[in-house]
């Protein structure tokens, strides 16, 4: 008997009843065959963030085991990257995006977006030439960008099935007499991108506008030159990037713990803009990591709640501030999540631990029952909120959260057909590949009881559990997961339950396919 079916049978025999914690005593079974559909995803809709500094090299966020967090300034202290202690950073060498390894883990992912982007973007030089880059940072910039980086994104990108998100420098290097934005960096990536045979399918002007000070726009930058620097970005993608999904604003912070903190306000970046945009974007990190603790306590979170509904819900806060915005100034436009992960500042250390799947599944299931259509992670590989750690290339328990929703979770969006719980965070898709068949996601984020979900019919169970929340491991049907001979993605074969009660373990996340659900909408 495995681990989970004597969890099962034990707490099915000390209760001896279905437990639905949050439902009514006489609760409709789970339906799958009926379960009506909500909309739909892009097939891309997991993505993944490659950091514009992972690319060239340079300062990033240091790993906790190199750094200790800084000590919380005062709540009402300024916040500012150039007031963290240095050690919060550490100097990396340009990634390996040729790497066997990162490309197979990263393609078994796919399709998907790579963004390549971040605050490091905004102040990043374009050495368009094969010659040897200068010695010195040009001025009005912060990093450089060389052709051979640049071509190993694009290799990258043509490797794993992804396309390619990006954005452009705003920093005085590329502003004329008068402070205006010019396309000079952004003309030349795209030109030498079509050259080498590639295609940036979308693009942000710049990262995080509400935060223009802190990435390198111009002292004192406001609304109103955001949106004449706007107004001259869309004109140039028209004609220069023909095809290129214009995103935007790209804002963060304003609807929650941060909202004291961005300098600039998207309601009136977007009045001053006007319309434009194919796709509205926005960030979200439901706090910032230890390493920024100078942005006050109020910003923090904590190991404790990681699992608890208000953490969880706060993705559910930031989308629907953002969507009112989208409805007011760019109604009926799609909705990109284009950055988020466990905490800003490169996630706390629990998130590269069980602990932080709850949230990454449970996010994605929110979001897509709310149509947002693309979600992208930050980052793939870089810093404790990666999916795969950056020294060992070894897949953190995210990794195999999203394998999971690659494989399992299709691009229909389906109603559950349960009332909420506080326990049982319940989503529903069509099975991919699967014509008719139906998975639901059903999330226990008890941590000591083992609730139950009654099913009507024979299902296919994936269980992901770990020793504990603190693991760097994690289990699928009690078989650790973990990279075969060769780099080869471990096979784990479902276990059949029949129709009746299903138990989940505490702290558990359980997929249950349906392959005979005959869903109409599934067909």
């Amino acid at each position: 008997m495995t681990a989970i079916a004597r969890v099962a049978a034990a707490v099915a025999a000390a209760a001896g009843c279905i437990l639905l914690a949050g439902f009514a005593s006489e609760t409709p079974a789970l339906s799958p065959s009926r379960m009506p559909r909500l909309g739909a995803i892009d097939e891309r809709f997991q993505s993944f963030n490659v950091e514009m500094v992972e690319v060239t090299g340079g300062r990033f966020w240091a790993p906790y085991h190199a750094t200790a967090p800084k000590t919380a300034k005062p709540d009402n202290s300024r916040f500012t990257v150039g007031e963290l202690d240095p050690s919060a950073f550490q100097m990396r060498p340009p990634i390996d995006l040729a790497n066997h390894r990162l490309r197979a883990l990263a393609a078994a992912l796919g399709p998907l977006y790579i963004r390549v982007s971040g605050m490091w973007a905004n102040s990043t030089y374009f050495h368009d030439s094969d010659a040897p880059p200068p010695a010195a940072v040009p001025a009005g910039f912060g990093g450089i960008l060389t052709r051979a980086e640049w071509r190993g994104v694009l290799d990258f990108t043509r490797s794993v099935d992804a396309r390619l998100i990006t954005s452009f420098a705003i920093s005085p290097g590329v502003r004329d007499a008068a402070g205006v934005w010019t396309p000079v960096e952004a003309q030349k990536i795209v030109a030498f991108t079509k050259s080498a045979g590639g295609h940036i399918a979308a693009a942000e002007m710049f990262n995080e506008p509400t935060f223009a000070s802190l990435g390198g726009a111009p002292p004192n930058y406001d609304s109103a030159m955001y949106g004449r620097d706007f107004k001259r970005f869309l004109e140039f993608a028209r004609k220069q990037a023909p095809g290129m999904l214009v995103l935007g604003p790209g804002s963060i912070g304003e609807a929650g713990n941060m909202g004291q903190h961005p300098s600039l306000k998207s309601v009136d970046m977007l009045a001053a803009s006007g319309r434009g945009v194919d796709v509205f974007s926005y960030h979200f990190y439901g706090a910032v990591s230890q390493r920024c603790a100078g942005a006050g306590q109020q910003t923090q979170t904590t190991l404790e709640e990681a699992l608890s509904s208000e953490w969880l819900a706060r993705t559910d806060r930031d989308e629907a501030f953002y969507a009112a915005l989208r409805d007011r100034f760019e109604p009926g436009k799609p909705m990109w999540l284009t950055e988020t992960g466990e905490a800003a500042c490169g996630g706390n250390p629990w998130a590269a631990t069980f602990a932080d799947t709850f949230r990454y599944l449970d996010q994605l299931g929110r979001l897509a029952k709310q149509g947002v259509q693309v979600v992208v992670h930050n980052t793939l590989a870089a810093s404790d909120y990666a999916v795969i750690d950056d020294a060992t290339l070894t897949p953190r328990p995210n990794y195999w959260a999203a394998l999971a929703w690659r494989r399992l979770m299709g691009s229909t969006v389906l109603d559950p057909g349960l009332p909420p719980s506080p326990a049982i965070h319940m989503y529903a898709h069509c099975a991919p590949h699967i014509p008719g068949g139906v998975t639901v996601l059903a999330i226990n984020t008890s941590r000591e009881q083992a609730l139950a979900l009654a099913i009507p019919s024979p299902a296919e169970r994936y269980t992901l559990t770990a020793a504990g929340l603190a693991s760097a491991t994690v289990q699928e049907n009690g078989v650790e997961l973990k990279l075969g001979s060769g780099d080869k993605l471990p096979e784990i074969k479902p276990q059949p339950v029949a129709a009746g009660s299903v138990m989940l373990a505490p702290a558990s996340i359980t997929f249950l396919v349906f392959r005979g659900a005959a869903n109409a909408a599934c067909r």
